[in-house]
């Protein structure tokens, strides 16, 4: 895929902070290097808004990544944990990434980075695409939707280089 990538490029980068999470740690038993993963998201573009949308739990564990989250410049979006009757439990951020998405899509952004493989963001792609916005995945290879790979501008494979964007590697499948 060949894409443009300059200076003057207004960007967005919004993170599926549930689906990266996971992804690095049932694949690799490791955590993401979200300050990495930004960086090459930005690419030495003009950054205009950074959002990680995070899923609160029970326990309240996640205080110390938030803050570390918001250190590298991520803006974090918190949504309590569903607990269904008979212990089901549910916990993403689709449909509040892609309202932001469309609002950032009728402001001066060129660019749209979507950190997650998730495939249920195809039709987000396809709609950004439609309205002129530069579309860029980045997500897992091992995880990723090929159908989403497919459809956006631009895909980074974070798997290519485990020692950047990994924080500790203690496994790989």
């Amino acid at each position: 895929m060949s894409v443009i990538k300059h200076k003057a490029q207004r960007v967005a980068v919004l993170i599926d902070v549930q689906n990266m999470y996971h992804s690095a740690k049932n694949i690799y038993g490791s955590r993401v290097n979200f300050r990495e993963v930004l960086k090459a998201a930005v690419a030495s573009r003009e950054l205009v808004k950074a959002i990680g949308y995070v899923i609160r739990t029970e326990s309240g564990e996640e205080k110390p990544f938030l803050e570390a989250l918001v250190k590298v410049g991520i803006e974090t979006k918190l949504k309590d944990l569903q607990i269904f009757p008979g212990g089901a439990k549910k916990g993403d951020w689709d449909v509040g990434l892609t309202i932001d998405a469309v609002r950032l899509s009728e402001t001066f952004i060129d660019t749209i980075v979507i950190v997650s493989g998730d495939g249920d963001f195809v039709p987000l792609v396809e709609y950004l695409k439609a309205k002129g916005i530069q579309t860029e995945i980045m997500a897992f290879e091992r995880s990723a939707s090929g159908k989403l790979k497919e459809v956006a501008d631009d895909y980074i494979d974070l798997g290519a280089d485990l020692k950047k964007y990994l924080l500790k590697i203690k496994k790989i499948n």
